[in-house]
């Protein structure tokens, strides 16, 4: 266990955060990339010429755009047991760390079984309630239909992810996803390129490298003498953790899936504005957007970590510090993004596909988005630091109000109510940033960012505080 083991509660606040922080962007960046891939590979090598290509963009998009919903669903609930993981860690609370990892493995393993089968049923009304162009149904069907059959894997990868991260742990992420994005790449080539299978390829390069990557993830936990051995007996559901991993971790997982479906809802807005070369260019420019919040989001969750740690061993000081530096970081990278994307927006676009409009659209797009990177460092590292000290519920709230009561009315009514086109549409995300900061600076001025709330849960359930 000691290797799987980092404690961040000692040494240099900025050395264990750089060290920890540096192996998982990397890994966020080359999920990114990964991802990326199919859309890259899907626009220039479809089969079919120009405007086959836009059309399974078009697909891998919407029908990516539901499995990351799914996606999205499991990381939250993850981030309950990451939380959990981290202070139990710092804590040396060895018996409860078994718990709550079996815990999390076992309901993660039946949520995607049960999802898996929900979701193939239902595929066919949920694109149709996205408004899916006639165009690109097909592709998006078959690409939806492939990754949700592989939904085990992508939940298995992320599940056990997560825990090693809870335990201080960035590095063999990293390098079991590294492994993953070649295959991926390699399998794009060969499904897409070579045996001219469009979208349907790259999902299936998608779900066989997430499998690869779970597995090898699975072999290092075993090897190292991990609590969770994986054998049948080993999936147990402890009533007193699960109740903890629901606190904490269903107010992130609401959040998760509240921002993914407002990105169906602004999948059909988009669908409406401008058909199937909008939605190909929203999407092209999502997966660069992904890029440019890589940084702050590796940071917010290495700010969690450090920050559930150092909460965990009764050091808010450290914790403070961590989330500090990790904003400082944060905003230098992703203002060089936002540079960037205003003086080649051609340029990102043209990497995906040769198709003029689709370019246009995008170009469209992405400028007034882009002003949502001036803002998100600050949001994400302060709320990774408020995550890490069990303040979930805060969390759901600001995201709810940022992903649905701001950003989905100010698209419709800048996009579609004023004519303003992909315009109005990209300009929702800063719009809603720019409110919810606002939150949370008010939040942070409350003083009530200094409760532990683990701690407070502890003290419920046992009457006394938790063992160190």
């Amino acid at each position: 266990m000691a290797k799987l083991e980092n404690n961040l509660s000692r040494g240099n606040v900025l050395t264990q955060l750089i060290l920890f922080a540096l192996p998982f962007l990397a890994s966020n960046l080359v999920q990114s990339f990964y991802n990326v891939a199919d859309m890259l590979i899907v626009g220039n090598f479809a089969a079919g010429g120009v405007s086959a290509g836009t059309e399974s963009m078009s697909g891998v998009n919407i029908g990516g755009q539901v499995t990351f919903i799914l996606t999205n669903i499991v990381i939250g609930l993850c981030m309950g047991g990451t939380v959990l993981i981290g202070q139990y860690t710092g804590a040396d609370n060895q018996k409860a760390l078994k718990a709550v990892t079996a815990t999390l493995i076992t309901i993660l393993f039946l949520a995607s079984v049960i999802i898996t089968v929900a979701m193939l049923i239902c595929k066919g009304p949920v694109l149709r309630l996205i408004q899916t162009p006639d165009e690109s149904y097909v592709e998006s069907d078959r690409y939806l239909t492939v990754t949700v059959a592989g939904i085990i894997f992508i939940f298995g990868y992320n599940a056990l992810s997560a825990i090693l991260r809870g335990m201080g742990n960035s590095k063999h992420p990293f390098y079991f996803v590294l492994v993953a994005c070649i295959v991926n790449i390699a399998l794009d080539l060969l499904f897409v390129a070579v045996f001219r299978w469009n979208a349907l390829g790259a999902a299936l390069a998608t779900v066989i490298s997430q499998a690869l990557s779970m597995f090898l993830c699975i072999g290092y936990m075993v090897k190292n003498g991990f609590q969770f051995d994986f054998k049948l007996s080993s999936f147990k559901i402890d009533g007193k953790q699960l109740a903890r991993i629901l606190k904490i971790g269903l107010p992130t997982c609401a959040q998760n899936a509240i921002v993914s479906v407002s990105f169906l809802f602004l999948t059909a807005i988009v669908n409406i504005v401008g058909g199937v070369s909008a939605s190909a260019a929203v999407g092209a420019a999502g997966k660069f957007n992904s890029f440019a919040f890589m940084p702050a989001i590796a940071l917010s969750a290495s700010v969690s970590a450090m920050s559930a740690q150092n909460i965990g061993a009764g050091r808010l000081d450290r914790a403070v510090q961590s989330c500090r530096f990790g904003t400082i970081f944060s905003v230098i990278v992703t203002w060089l993004f936002f540079v960037f994307v205003q003086l080649f927006p051609a340029q990102i676009l043209g990497l995906f596909g040769s198709d003029p409009q689709m370019i246009r659209d995008g170009v469209t797009y992405i400028r007034p988005f882009s002003v949502d990177f001036l803002l998100i460092p600050f949001i994400f590292c302060i709320n990774g630091f408020l995550i890490g000290g069990g303040h979930t519920t805060f969390t759901l709230i600001n995201s709810i109000l940022s992903s649905v009561l701001i950003r989905v009315p100010v698209c419709w009514f800048f996009g579609i109510t004023l004519g303003w086109g992909l315009t109005g549409v990209g300009m929702g995300a800063p719009a809603a940033s720019a409110a919810v900061l606002l939150l949370i600076i008010g939040y942070l001025f409350s003083g009530k960012w200094k409760r532990n709330m683990i701690t407070q849960e502890d003290e419920r359930f046992t009457g006394a505080a938790p063992a160190r």
